[in-house]
């Protein structure tokens, strides 16, 4: 449309409507460019929906403000598809996993690591990466971490925005399958994003 006529408009989401129930694994699956992340985003609170509702545990979080927003944010956690753009390349990742116990909880440093450190060992690494950056892992690894920042407030649902696309096949199921055990350890729900 840059010199001629604009013909057509282009949708970023229109008319999405669906629950995800307690305990449910609830896969969003479209073409890139169909606004699957844009819906996740839009759940999330990152961005605000021009038009209708997003009901959580009966309240429309799109009204939420202050200590209701900051409660919603610590049940609705996120894992991005790419860890290494959504994982604090200057923090150590015992640091990184801690900081949302620092955010959201009255507790310690020291209690904030230890929780950390048993995340971590939860979700399959080993307690001696704790001290490392995110360049020292693995992709594997850095979604594993995570995964573990993301689980470490118990939250009732996690997002999970195509979390297995930037790995190897191989590492794929690994992390999958790990999906699937903390579902059923942590009673989580899931919405999964798939192309």
């Amino acid at each position: 449309g840059l010199f001629g006529r604009i013909v057509g408009y282009v949708k970023a989401v229109d008319n999405v409507s669906f629950n995800i129930d307690e305990n449910e694994v609830f896969s969003l699956v479209g073409e890139s460019g169909s606004g699957k992340t844009t819906v996740a985003r839009c759940i999330l609170k990152l961005y605000d929906p021009t038009d209708g509702r997003i009901v959580f545990e009966g309240r429309d979080i799109t009204r939420l403000k202050g200590r209701d927003l900051k409660d919603y944010r610590r049940k609705v956690q996120a894992v991005f598809q790419n860890p290494f753009l959504s994982l604090n390349p200057r923090m150590r990742i015992a640091d990184i996993v801690s900081e949302p116990l620092l955010a959201h909880m009255k507790i310690s440093k020291s209690k904030a690591h230890k929780a950390a450190v048993e995340l971590l060992e939860r979700v399959g690494l080993s307690a001696s990466l704790a001290r490392r950056f995110p360049s020292d892992l693995s992709g594997g690894q850095a979604q594993r971490v995570a995964i573990a920042r993301a689980l470490a407030l118990k939250p009732k649902l996690i997002v999970l925005d195509e979390p297995t696309s930037a790995l190897d096949v191989s590492v794929q199921s690994q992390i999958l399958n790990l999906l699937e055990d903390l579902s059923r350890e942590y009673k989580l729900s899931y919405l999964l994003i798939s192309h």
